[in-house]
């Protein structure tokens, strides 16, 4: 019997008498997914999808990069892909190798829908590799669920994303000597939180790393260095800007829901409107479905036709005498299309997604995100850190650390801290993204450089391009493409006159 099984049946009793209906998540959360459709996606509802082109393996990863206590010593198996079918070999060159981090979900949906890395495969003869978050997916110590993961004490001290960058390098630094090749440059590449993780990566391992592409990364949402209404100040600029009678009519239907519910059979009321699957308890149930909607609509939106257009299309078309919450109906089904009813529960899935991001936000990604004078769209409800507190103390009886991620990474005056020992990392951002607010959005060197875009949304840039993408994108992608291989030719440079003994 192995440590990893010893040490497991020891902590086994812990989790029989937790349920997934005991737990909730600490604050209302605005995921930082890649993709739109992943969080709709289960990794035991989906098949697994590998493109022929991907040969998967397994790593031997170590539980505890950072202590020597036994249970530090476990090991378990860290999924990641590898694509080398442009790869010319690291025997007679030294090809670039292209990492791409996975975060906060199952690897299979970034291999279908992240291209920035097979596109450019070809041209750079680049080795593709995708790793996966740990205790995501398939590269879950013990064999355990999400929920079992969360409520243990123990296992769940390892969630977190110092150890995960710990991961990534190990795996990277074991391919590259199992490929004999030690000598090609490594760009990092990452989306929302991924792309978080690219660029601390590159400040925390510039041995590893030559470079980093973080797209969609609000590394600033921490402490007070971003207000916190940032994220929804960006959500009601997009409607507003789009229309403002819809703007006016979502602002006011906050009120009318309540008023509405105290009603006699008001829930009835407002599920019959909206068409609830399952019947309304409470209001919370339905304004926490139409927010989301709201933010889903503003963060993943993409052009031509953006789907804040298509929702506000449908409220301005109604008739004269349609009331404001048949209006909002009219914007849901033209965004969700037409359906018998409609799930309230439908951005809660997948549970591993919610459960695993639900910790990591109460250890330590503590992003104080709340509604403000900058979102007037929205009810006011700032973000509230002792209340945070106490829910993070009721679900896994923890304090957060809202100073960590600053602490650790930095954030605070990131312009002159990173001018000075920082390089080669490419913040890119569409500014109709609503985590656009806490990007850098400012080069703060040569090589430490901001791509946005005025009307570019979530993770556009490194998403698979389609054939009406509008020329703003094209050229957005070719300013990184351009920047990299300059990254590269400055490190063969450098290599080359290493190597000749200068």
């Amino acid at each position: 019997m192995n440590l990893l099984t010893m040490w497991f049946q020891c902590l086994q009793w812990v989790f029989v008498f937790f349920s997934i209906s005991a737990f909730a998540a600490p604050y209302k959360l605005q995921r930082l997914g890649t993709l739109q459709e992943t969080i709709f996606r289960d990794a035991k509802t989906i098949p697994e999808f590998v493109s022929s082109e991907f040969e998967t393996f397994y790593y031997e990863q170590t539980l505890d990069h950072f202590n020597y206590r036994p249970e530090s010593f476990v090991t378990f198996n860290q999924r990641y892909l590898v694509n080398s079918k442009y790869w010319s070999g690291a025997k007679d060159s030294t090809p670039p190798i292209f990492v791409y981090f996975g975060a906060e979900a199952q690897i299979d949906d970034d291999l279908q829908g992240v291209g920035f890395l097979t596109e450019n495969a070809r041209q750079f003869s680049a080795l593709l590799v995708y790793i996966e978050h740990r205790f995501y997916g398939k590269s879950v110590p013990y064999g355990l669920t999400m929920e079992e993961v969360v409520r243990n004490e123990t296992v769940r001290g390892y969630f977190n994303s110092m150890q995960a960058l710990e991961d990534y390098a190990e795996v990277i630094l074991y391919l590259k000597n199992k490929l004999d090749a030690h000598y090609s440059p490594v760009i990092v590449i990452g989306g929302s939180y991924g792309g978080m993780l690219a660029s601390w990566f590159r400040l925390k391992y510039p041995h590893v790393a030559l470079g980093a592409l973080a797209s969609s990364a609000p590394i600033l949402y921490f402490d007070d260095i971003t207000p916190q209404d940032g994220y929804y100040s960006i959500v009601t600029k997009d409607f507003r800007e789009t229309s403002e009678n819809c703007y006016e009519c979502i602002r006011k239907s906050w009120d009318e829901i309540d008023r509405v519910a105290q009603e006699p059979n008001g829930l009835s009321s407002l599920s019959e409107i909206f068409k609830t699957c399952t019947s309304l308890n409470k209001t919370s149930d339905l304004k926490d479905y139409l927010e989301s909607t709201y933010c889903d609509i503003a963060q993943y939106g993409s052009p031509p036709i953006y789907p804040v257009t298509t929702f506000c299309k449908a409220v301005d078309g109604a008739n004269s005498t349609t009331d404001i919450l048949h209006r909002i109906l009219m914007g849901v089904v033209a965004y969700q299309g037409a359906s018998n009813c409609y799930d309230m529960n439908q951005y809660k899935y997948p549970p591993e997604t919610i459960l695993g991001w639900g910790w990591q936000t109460c250890s330590e990604m503590v992003m104080p995100i709340g509604y403000g004078p900058n979102s007037p769209m929205f009810p006011a409800a700032p973000f509230n850190l002792e209340n945070f507190e106490k829910s993070c103390k009721k679900n896994y009886n923890i304090l957060p650390r809202p100073h960590w991620i600053t602490s650790y990474y930095g954030g605070h005056a990131i312009k002159s801290v990173l001018r000075r020992f920082g390089s080669n990392i490419i913040f890119s951002n569409g500014l109709r993204d609503p985590y656009s607010s806490a990007g850098v959005l400012e080069n703060i060197s040569d090589s430490i450089v901001a791509l946005y875009t005025k009307d570019g949304s979530h993770c556009m840039d490194i998403l698979v391009p389609g054939e009406s993408d509008p020329e703003w994108l094209v050229i957005q992608r070719k300013k990184e493409v351009v920047i990299i291989q300059e990254w590269i030719q400055i490190y063969y440079a450098d290599l080359q006159h290493t190597k000749q003994g200068n």
